[in-house]
C-alpha cells in the first residue's frame, strides 16, 4: 500500500469520513515527494570557501548627505547616536572617557571614533561606526566632516596603517567620490559600555 493510500485509510478513519471523501483531502504530491529524488538547493552544495568575503578593493560606497542643512557639529551628534555622555572638544573625549567608558583599538559597531589632526595638528574629530565592513574597513556616520554641519551616512574608512593597527586612516571624500588624501591619527574606539573592570582588563586600551 502506498503512502498515500495509508494517508487516505487514516483520515477517513479519524474523521468519520467517506473513502471518497478521504480521498479529495489527501494530497497527491505525498508519494512523489518521498520517493522522487530530489535536486539540492546550489547553497547546499558550495564549498566554504564560496562564502568568502569580498576584498575591499572590490566595496562599492554608497554614502549620502543625509542632511545638508543641520548646521550641526560632530560631538553632540556622536553624543546622541552613541548614547555617550561625553560633552567638550572632540579632542578631548579619549581621555574624558578613561575609567567611563570602555575604550579598545578595534572598531566596534556602535562605537565612537576618536580621530587627531583634523583640520589641524591638535583639532579631533568624533564618527559614530555604523557597520565593520571587515579588518581594515569600517562604515560611520558623523556630522560636519565637510565644515558645513552636515550629517553624513554610511561613509567608508580604512585602515592605512602599516601594522594594520588602526592608528591610521583615511575616509572616504563623498563629494569627489574618492578616497581623501590626507591620513589621520586614530586615539581609538569608545564603546557605549561602563569601564569599571572591563577597561582594566582589556589589553586593547591604554591611558
Amino acid at each position: 500500500m502506498s503512502t498515500r493510500s495509508l494517508l487516505v485509510a487514516a483520515t477517513a478513519l479519524a474523521a468519520g469520513l467517506s473513502a471518497q471523501n478521504a480521498e479529495a483531502l489527501a494530497p497527491y504530491s505525498m508519494d512523489e515527494s518521498l520517493t522522487e529524488p530530489q535536486t539540492p538547493m546550489a547553497n547546499a552544495t558550495l564549498a566554504p570557501r564560496d562564502f568568502a568575503r569580498t576584498p575591499d578593493a572590490a566595496f562599492e560606497p554608497n554614502p549620502v548627505m543625509a542632511d545638508r542643512r543641520a548646521h550641526l557639529q560632530c560631538v553632540p551628534f556622536a553624543r546622541r547616536e552613541a548614547g555617550i555622555e561625553i560633552y567638550g572638544d572632540a579632542n578631548t573625549w579619549w581621555a574624558q572617557a578613561k575609567n567611563r567608558y570602555l575604550r579598545d583599538r578595534s572598531p566596534h559597531e556602535g562605537a565612537v571614533a576618536v580621530l587627531r589632526g583634523y583640520a589641524g595638528a591638535e583639532r579631533g574629530h568624533v564618527a559614530v561606526v555604523r557597520e565593520v565592513v571587515s579588518e581594515r574597513m569600517i562604515i560611520v556616520d558623523h556630522a560636519n566632516w565637510l565644515n558645513g554641519g552636515e550629517i553624513t551616512r554610511d561613509v567608508p574608512v580604512r585602515d592605512v596603517s602599516a601594522r594594520g593597527d588602526w592608528s591610521q586612516v583615511q575616509v572616504w571624500n563623498v563629494v569627489g567620490g574618492h578616497w581623501g588624501g590626507r591620513t589621520y591619527t586614530v586615539q581609538g574606539f569608545i564603546l557605549n559600555t561602563p569601564a569599571k573592570r572591563e577597561e582594566a582588563s582589556n589589553p586593547h586600551a591604554d591611558s
